[in-house]
């Protein structure tokens, strides 16, 4: 089964190390700009501290990140919070820790662990979503093929949606990426005999 894990909705976490304040949020993404557009809002609302580090990661495999220190030493904020993100495989993801500075420094070792244990709490603190990779189908039938049609699709792991009945029967079934070589198969073979028609939507 092609599946990934992700969030449903943003969250956060609050924590105090050594009088500083670190401020974990993450969000649910789909696309590099919607990871920029949340990095945005969340600098502009932490305006005033000291430092907004971020990372984010996209892709069923996790294949698109970047990340950035804002501000803290070279490789301490970022880098330590995309790991994060990576080590717990989960994917499209964006996340800012927010930093107010307590007047105690925390060494290099003491910031890399800092942001990494952040992200990895605000993580934990609720189930993670399950994601399961689909493919959509168009589909028109004839009436006379109504009931077989509809109980062989019973057979996919997948679900009818939108139906709609002029002199054709037109809907869509979303089918597990598991099965979609199956279900083409089925629909070519009614297909070649003018029984029905399918496209798939990208």
């Amino acid at each position: 089964m092609e599946y990934f894990y992700s969030i449903n909705k943003k969250r956060s976490i609050t924590l105090k190390i050594k009088r500083s304040t670190f401020i974990c949020t993450l969000q649910y993404v789909e696309n590099i700009l919607q990871a920029k557009k949340f990095i945005s809002e969340i600098s502009k609302n932490y305006k005033n501290a000291t430092h907004n580090c971020w990372a984010y990661i996209l892709g069923e495999k996790g294949e698109i990140s970047h990340f950035s220190d804002q501000g803290e030493p070279s490789g301490t904020a970022g880098k330590p919070m995309l790991y994060s993100l990576q080590k717990n495989k989960i994917t499209n993801i964006a996340v800012v820790v927010t930093r107010y500075f307590g007047g105690v420094k925390l060494g290099i070792k003491g910031i890399i662990n800092a942001y990494s244990d952040c992200v990895t709490k605000c993580i934990k603190i609720k189930k993670l979503r399950k994601i399961v990779k689909t493919r959509v189908y168009n589909i028109k039938i004839l009436y006379s093929l109504n009931d077989i049609i509809f109980n062989k699709l019973q057979k996919f792991n997948g679900q009818i949606k939108n139906i709609v009945y002029t002199d054709v029967i037109n809907f869509v079934f979303e089918v597990e990426d598991q099965d979609f070589l199956k279900l083409k198969n089925f629909l070519e073979k009614y297909q070649r005999i003018k029984k029905l028609d399918f496209i798939l939507k990208e």
